[in-house]
């Protein structure tokens, strides 16, 4: 089923010569009063909550509650909304609701509890993660997908790598630990916790700058920790490795890898069993990517890439799957595993299902690890299938670009991402946001230069992959998405509806045979889960890239939706920007009942036109121009876009910005840091020539977006 999306259907940047380019591109507080004329105080029972990340153990955001429902539906209304302040953009969490209070984090790990029927501010917390690392927030993107929950106490992970404890009903801490051994800027946390046996656990996300993943379990009680699981061997001239399992792994890394860190960062899927006691992670990417620097013997690279399975009690290994050996495109196990019991050929198998970046849908045994079935559930090119005896995939001939650039599906984006897919044991259907887009792989002398200069431990360069990644739409639906309901018995899609942009909200899915989803042009789905059929929409009045909740207080039911456009779409430029503005539409959250009668608040229109500052008389130095474009597409363009294009939500779009044209204030945002608690990084390590080159680049793309827009 294609449905076109009603809004926007002027306005949407056709042209796509400016995607990417040949940038690199790398994986990815007090609030306005609410608007509600209702009132009344919270009470439930934990059977009506939403208590934890992927609504239970299973993560599969599957939802008993049935009042909204295929004939209530199409009553479905607003009853309630808060405006967030604007640096709370791109807004990626999942909201735990519990006894009546809803529990979320927005940009730079501030969390919010608000009454979850009027959406009255009870209280926020604010780590200041800006001020214990105002260098690690150029890798995150302001990004933070929420908290945890457990006996009275909200557990967030701070991007500057602090996991804090906070009493759930007054926000007050109950205590904060250091997760990193030292202070690294390179890593980042930006997943929510998970709770489990009386512990919480929390990895990171740095695999792009160089850094070594772990994760870490610590008593929820007290802060210490119980145990920690590393992802990848340390540099074996340090001595023994950590464990067993890690010495396995050593054999089958080759090279200098160390000085990169290896990558396998933990930074989203974290799935406990209580079954079986397990924890299951999904690892990330390699550091760096480029398999020739890494690993020249091209060795599989254990455990990046992978599902790994780990004692709940010890962190102990127990077994692993690698979904890319030898990885070297940004393809991860980082999205959400969901736990299901399942019948395949007449069996009764307690499975684990994941869809990574890499396209294929896995289905593996969660008792042994075996792999059962993997199949496309995108377009992917770059294998032709996974061998079920090995588990291994067929490669296609020449992606490794060891002799020239490879292009091929999916670009590092993925076929999905980490937005959190849903499964309904009642249709036996997994909900997924997917998307499609093609990219080509190569390496420069340039890139590899970098990396050889960037080095674990050093501040100097913050890309060190390798290689480039360029964006290279080439079917006419590259850069679209897709709600797709994949069966994962049969290994077969049953429906899709195709979405206009490709970067959309995560997916719930109810008893009542209801999914939702949000959109990234802004508008909230109701579907039939059999089906696809469209049974009601929601204009939110900005793009969606979190997944809904459902909860019911009071005997009613309620569904919230975090609203506000961001994360990695900066990189994707004109193709992925549907008109939304920072400091235009701003972040909020939304709560929608039965009946409900609260008036969105007023919003402009989704904007795409640019009004660049250049003043003609200014020369440009071409070669001062073209240093800076290089330091652009490494450092800033992660935020702002190629060319200053950068799908707006995120970032300031530097086209317009004055102090982009202005040396000195440049130079005082840059090096000196005065805009950090606002979000924007320092970069206090660069010299004032490279402030100097970066602003003729930034004059160079605005004046040519000024020419543009100059009519004839």
């Amino acid at each position: 089923m294609i449905e076109d999306s009603p809004a926007q259907e002027t306005g949407r940047k056709t042209s796509v010569r400016h995607f990417l380019g040949a940038l690199v591109l790398v994986s990815l507080c007090a609030c306005t009063p609410a608007s509600s004329p209702e009132g009344g105080e919270a009470t439930d029972t934990p059977d009506h909550d939403w208590p934890s990340y992927g609504l239970d153990h299973t993560e599969s955001r599957f939802s008993p509650l049935n009042e909204i429902n295929p004939e209530t539906v199409k009553d479905l209304g607003l009853a309630w909304s808060v405006d967030l302040p604007s640096e709370a953009r791109g807004l990626q969490a999942t909201p735990l609701q519990v006894g009546g209070v809803l529990y979320f984090t927005a940009s730079l790990s501030v969390v919010y509890a608000l009454d979850a029927v009027t959406g009255e501010t009870l209280w926020t917390y604010d780590p200041e993660a800006w001020k214990y690392s105002p260098r690690a927030l150029r890798a995150t993107v302001g990004s933070h997908r929420g908290v945890a929950y457990d006996d009275g106490a909200i557990f967030v992970g701070s991007s500057d790598g602090r996991l804090i404890s906070l009493d759930a009903e007054t926000g007050k801490v109950n205590w904060i630990t250091n997760t990193w051994d030292e202070h690294d800027s390179r890593k980042q946390i930006t997943g929510a916790p998970r709770t489990f046996n009386g512990k919480v656990i929390i990895g990171h996300g740095g695999a792009d700058f160089g850094t070594r993943g772990y994760v870490t379990a610590y008593d929820q009680k007290t802060g210490e920790q119980v145990w920690r699981f590393w992802t990848v061997p340390r540099d074996p001239r340090e001595g023994p490795q950590e464990n067993a399992a890690l010495e396995a792994a050593l054999e089958t890394w080759s090279g200098e890898w160390y000085k990169w860190g290896g990558g396998g960062t933990v930074w989203n899927a974290i799935t406990f069993d209580p079954e079986l006691n397990q924890i299951y992670l999904g690892t990330g990417n390699s550091a760096n990517y480029n398999p020739s620097l890494r690993n020249p013997e091209g060795l599989d690279n254990l455990y990046v890439a992978s599902i790994v399975a780990l004692d709940a009690d010890t962190g102990e290994y127990v077994w692993h799957y690698q979904v890319n050996p030898n990885e070297a495109w940004d393809f991860k196990a980082t999205a959400d595993i969901i736990l299901a019991d399942l019948d395949i050929d007449g069996q009764a198998r307690k499975v684990l299902m994941q869809a990574p970046t890499n396209g294929f849908f896995y289905v593996i045994d969660r008792v042994t690890g075996r792999l059962l079935s993997a199949e496309k559930y995108a377009k992917a090119t770059w294998a032709e299938r996974i061998d079920l005896e090995t588990g291994r995939p067929l490669e296609a001939p020449g992606i490794r670009y060891e002799d020239g650039p490879a292009t091929f599906w999916p670009s590092p984006f993925g076929g999905h991402n980490w937005q959190a897919m849903s499964y309904s044991p009642a249709t036996g259907l997994v909900y997924i946001p997917a998307m499609k887009m093609a990219a080509t792989y190569f390496a420069t002398p340039e890139d590899i230069a970098d990396a050889e200069q960037t080095v674990l431990g050093t501040d100097r360069y913050w890309f060190p992959i390798g290689m480039s990644i360029a964006g290279r739409p080439i079917d006419e639906d590259d850069g679209t998405g897709e709600l797709l309901a994949w069966d994962p018995v049969h290994q077969e899609a049953r429906w899709s509806v195709k979405r206009r942009y490709m970067w959309n909200g995560g997916t719930l899915v109810t008893a009542s045979n209801l999914v939702f989803q949000g959109t990234a042009d802004g508008w909230f789905y109701a579907h039939d889960a059999s089906n696809g059929d469209e049974l009601w929409r929601f204009n939110v009045k900005n793009g969606v890239i979190a997944p809904p909740i459902t909860y019911e207080v009071n005997g009613v039911q309620y569904v919230t939706l975090l609203v506000g456009y961001g994360g990695s779409v900066a990189v994707g430029g004109p193709l992925l920007d549907p008109g939304w503005r920072y400091r235009t539409h701003p972040p909020r959250v939304l709560t929608f009942k039965v009946g409900g009668k609260t008036p969105m608040p007023a919003t402009p229109e989704p904007d795409y036109a640019v009004s660049p500052i250049d003043d003609p008389q200014l020369p440009i130095d071409e070669q001062s121009a073209s240093r800076g474009e290089r330091f652009y597409n490494r450092t800033c363009a992660w935020c702002h876009g190629p060319g200053g294009h950068g799908a707006g939500a995120v970032s300031p779009d530097l086209r317009e910005s004055s102090a982009a044209h202005d040396y000195d204030a440049l130079r005082t945002i840059l090096i000196d840091g005065v805009l950090v608690s606002r979000g924007m990084p320092q970069f206090n390590e660069i010299s004032d020539r490279e402030v100097r080159d970066l602003q003729m680049h930034i004059r160079s793309f605005s004046r040519a977006a000024a020419q543009e827009a100059r009519p004839e």
